[in-house]
């Protein structure tokens, strides 16, 4: 709302300015130049206002600006009667401002989303019945149902039998883990298998959930807001104008040329190269899959020295995926995926889902299991096509077909074994793992092409799974087991090595990536919790996206810069040409304009920036993805 506010209030300022050069322009030609001057001051007068109330903001604030000079310019051009002049660096200066709010003004939402995933009510036992109650009326001792589906609104312990979760929000865990009855669950993971009871162990506001929240407001509230690139030559810029119109009026006595000095000396090189390049590197970015929610993110994103990035759904792709399939007795790999996919239909579990995925994806026919039973966390056992069929973990299936228990112990770390049984025999395993994206190496190896001088892993998987996947990448560090809170302590840590990238997908991630100096969140299919804490969302689900990203970013700066300098160079030469005489306050003010013209045409060649991978094809977004609202998201 507040920056909403303002940006109205800036784009008033912009029509008055406008509306007064344009209606004294017509009394002036009119023959009617007293009224032209009135109009013209008028005009002046609110940009004028605004600005010094701007100007004593920043001063307030121990900060000094380029604001300054566009007051002296405008306010000598109304005492020494250029009105006109006035009006025009009015028009400037409004513009510039506006458009400096256009570019830097974060489409942020507040915390709606990560707060919207806490449940509000929850079903506690009472006299043998259900009550449905507010959150904040649960206490420790409490018993409550969850059902299948349900996000677990307080830690607590598992009273059931058992408990399936998927805490891949929580913890980053790609699968969903089994917690045995007097086991631990944490508020935030989703119940995944059966409804459970449980026993809550802390009130609501103390819970996991909570605490992540908190960090994430705490992190966002501490990242100190990102300075103008144009403000560090405003203390030299400003001397420099100050001393040029001095002598020129102390040595001509002329104060005309003095304003003359001012006007040309109006800083709108700097107010406008630096919002114009970056709002098109921007919409470059976003070309390519790479919502940046802001101008400040993306002049960060191109200063960005290390890279933190989280395992699952992030380096690998967060969903489980068959590696091989073991065949026994006979049976061939097709029919054994066919017979566990056909019976794994009547399940929801994440692993089910994803064989059955993997069927059709085969194009297998799947026909329709019957007599199915499920025992929660452990397997599935019914008819397809009149033959029983057994599907879960080894030690389940080998148990009721009279087989050793244990026949893949040396499984990999990281893996996930499905045993199938055909008419009580083993006919099968299906060994499935979260591998890595495709390119990552190659990835990897680009961003540090690109000036990224460290690149770390930072999981909450254990340490055995994230060394597996990230073998021979090469990184130079990596940190398993974290919690949220350890993960914004590494983040905070690593900025003694420069401004620091940290891309992430769940809700565990979202506090590290308010932390960073650019966080990066996975939209596709990310926690929205994430995508709102991030400054930037990769819209496609492609972390290979980062490099062109960066690349886009590092270039529009560039850009900025490099009109920034000329635009500057060619003000102080129109400063020298005012102070001996050749330019008039009009004809000055007529001469920053073309200067302004230039600057703009230049910083729009962001817009034509090619990142430099021939392989990076442009991204066309078919559809939005459900937990991003690009409408308020982008610029």
């Amino acid at each position: 709302m507040e920056h909403s506010n303002t940006d109205r209030f800036k784009t008033v300022i912009l029509m008055l300015a406008v509306t007064g050069l344009v209606v004294g322009l017509a009394f002036w030609f009119a023959g009617l130049g007293e009224v032209a001057d009135v109009v013209w001051s008028a005009g002046v007068a609110p940009a004028l206002v605004a600005l010094v109330v701007e100007i004593l903001r920043s001063i307030s604030r121990g900060e000094v600006g380029l604001d300054i000079v566009a007051a002296l310019s405008m306010t000598a051009a109304l005492v020494f009667g250029e009105t006109l002049a006035a009006a025009v660096v009015a028009l400037m200066y409004s513009g510039g401002t506006f458009l400096e709010s256009f570019a830097e003004g974060r489409a942020r939402r507040e915390m709606h989303d990560l707060l919207s995933r806490v449940p509000r009510t929850a079903a506690r036992h009472l006299n043998g019945g259900l009550e449905e109650v507010p959150l904040d009326d649960i206490e420790p001792g409490d018993r409550l149902l969850i059902r299948q589906g349900d996000v677990v609104p307080v830690d607590g312990t598992v009273v059931s039998d058992a408990a399936f979760l998927d805490t891949s929000a929580l913890t980053g865990e790609s699968l969903p883990v089994r917690v045995r009855k007097g086991g631990a669950a944490m508020s935030g993971s989703t119940n995944a298998g059966e409804a459970f009871d449980l026993t809550a162990t802390r009130f609501a506001k103390d819970s996991t959930y909570a605490g992540i929240v908190r960090l994430v407001e705490e992190a966002q509230r501490s990242k100190a807001p990102m300075s103008r690139l144009a403000d560090r030559w405003s203390l030299g810029f400003l001397a420099i104008t100050v001393t040029i119109a001095f002598v020129a009026w102390w040595f001509t006595g002329d104060p005309i040329r003095a304003v003359a000095v001012l006007v040309v000396a109006t800083p709108c090189p700097l107010i406008l190269a630096v919002p114009v390049a970056l709002v098109a590197g921007l919409s470059r970015a976003a070309h390519f899959g790479v919502l940046i929610k802001g101008a400040g993110p993306l002049e960060t994103m191109a200063r960005i020295r290390t890279l933190i990035l989280d395992k699952t759904g992030t380096l690998t792709d967060g969903r489980p995926k068959i590696v091989s399939i073991d065949a026994h007795n006979g049976m061939g790999e097709k029919d054994i995926l066919r017979f566990a996919a056909s019976l794994d239909q009547a399940s929801k579990h994440p692993v089910a889902q994803a064989i059955v995925a993997a069927a059709k994806a085969r194009g297998l026919e799947l026909p329709i299991p019957s007599e199915v039973a499920e025992i929660p966390g452990e397997g599935v056992v019914g008819y397809v096509e009149g033959q029983k069929v057994i599907v879960g973990g080894d030690d389940f299936v080998a148990k009721r077909v009279g087989r050793a228990e244990g026949a893949h112990a040396s499984l990999a770390a990281g893996s996930v074994l499905v045993a199938i049984a055909v008419d009580g025999h083993m006919a099968g395993h299906l060994v499935m793992a979260d591998p890595l994206r495709d390119g990552t190496a190659g990835m990897l190896a680009g961003l540090r092409r690109q000036g990224i001088e460290r690149i770390l892993l930072a999981t909450g998987d254990r340490a055995a799974v994230a060394e597996r996947v990230t073998e021979g990448l090469g990184l130079d560090g990596l940190r398993a087991g974290l919690t949220p809170d350890q993960k914004v302590l590494l983040v905070l840590t690593e900025r003694k090595n420069g401004p620091v990238m940290m891309v992430g997908d769940g809700v565990n991630d979202a506090p590290a990536l308010a932390a960073a100096d650019v966080g990066v969140a996975m939209g596709a299919r990310g926690a929205a919790a994430s995508a709102e804490a991030a400054e930037v969302v990769l819209l496609v689900d492609r972390v290979d996206r980062l490099g062109p990203g960066i690349e886009v970013a590092r270039r529009s700066r560039r850009i900025a810069f490099e009109s920034v300098v000329a635009g500057i160079g060619l003000s102080v030469a129109g400063m020298i040409a005012a102070a001996y005489g050749y330019l008039t306050p009009v004809q000055g003010a007529l001469f920053q304009e073309v200067i302004d013209v230039a600057v703009i045409l230049n910083a729009l060649r962001a817009l034509r920036i090619k990142p430099d991978d021939p392989n990076a094809p442009v991204a066309v977004i078919d559809a939005v993805p459900e937990n991003i609202d690009l409408k308020e998201k982008t610029l």
